[in-house]
């Protein structure tokens, strides 16, 4: 009889361990900063630094952080990315065909190493794109020979990690002539998609559905805050998809893309397009008249992805 009752009693306290675990789990909130093992160790937010930036004739000097910084993906929903300078997408570069690039990389993130890997180049990675340690710096130069408009990000393996944590941008090299259009372009703008997935969750990022897609690194970015022009005027958007893994399929609502610079090289010319492909690494110009006052949307045409929030809105004024 008494082993019975210690038997029971043991049980007893057992349900009671287990309810007072779950009473103590609960599900992270919305607008809770995420973060992960994989990511930095110790939660931090870097505030944003603005690149410098330098020209002495064709010699471009470029000097940028990558850092740990909290960035709003969705209305009241905080992620602790990495970064470049403290924005995602990071800071849009503009040079010329024919600059020489002298690139710095300071590493401000205490945990992790970073590089920096650019798809304007003709160089060797391994010589180049080296991995720059916790508090350190490491530099590189390479000439600036093709025009486009090009995705740089971090290269640091796995890479899939650094980019789905916040660490793309764009470079954008002008070419040597310009564009042929050049003259009829009234406002330009620059557009990047990109995917943010559970954070800490590698399978999701190999494997998993995107929990935003979105434009310029936030779900609401290009809603809440539109492009704005004036009716008859021709719009220029740089567009790039930083994916990590989901092609762009690119739609303004309401026009026809008159001229289309396929990866922004002059050489790549399209004409009169409804929606551009874009695969995840790519680029393109792409270029439309809006003719009456009101609001254009624009969007990946992967509907499924707009409705994650890759959309934004122009909004026309007489």
């Amino acid at each position: 009889m008494k082993k019975r009752y210690m038997m029971q009693l043991w049980l007893l306290l057992l349900i009671v361990v287990v309810l007072a675990g779950c009473a103590i789990t609960s599900k992270k909130e919305p607008n809770e900063v995420s973060s992960s093992a994989t990511a930095s160790q110790t939660l931090i937010d870097q505030p944003p630094v603005d690149p410098v930036i330098t020209r002495d004739g064709d010699d471009v000097y470029i000097e940028m952080t990558s850092q740990v910084t909290n960035i709003e993906i969705s209305e009241g929903e905080i992620f602790n990315a990495w970064t470049f300078n403290g924005t995602v997408p990071g800071p849009v570069l503009k040079v010329k065909q024919g600059d020489t690039i002298h690139f710095t990389l300071k590493n401000l993130d205490p945990n992790v190493p970073h590089s920096m890997d650019f798809h304007a180049v003709h160089a060797a990675p391994s010589e180049k794109f080296l991995d720059v340690l916790p508090d350190e710096e490491g530099s590189f130069m390479y000439p600036a020979n093709s025009p486009g408009v090009f995705m740089y990000h971090c290269g640091t393996a796995p890479m899939i990690l650094h980019v789905a944590n916040g660490m793309y941008g764009v470079i954008i090299v002008e070419p040597e002539l310009g564009y042929p259009t050049d003259d009829e372009i009234d406002r330009e703008y620059t557009i990047v998609q990109s995917e943010w997935y559970p954070y800490d969750d590698y399978e999701a990022l190999e494997n998993g559905e995107p929990h935003y897609v979105v434009f310029n690194g936030s779900a609401q970015a290009l809603t809440k805050n539109p492009l704005e022009a004036k009716a008859g005027e021709k719009i220029r958007l740089y567009v790039a998809n930083a994916g990590p893994n989901e092609v762009s399929s690119f739609h303004v609502v309401g026009t026809i893309m008159d001229t289309v610079y396929l990866d922004g090289n002059p050489s790549n010319v399209l004409k009169g397009m409804q929606t551009v492909m874009l695969p995840a690494g790519g680029g393109a110009i792409v270029e439309f008249t809006v003719t009456e006052a009101g609001e254009y949307s624009f969007l990946t045409h992967q509907l499924n992805h707009a409705a994650k929030g890759a959309i934004g809105k122009i909004r026309v004024t007489e």
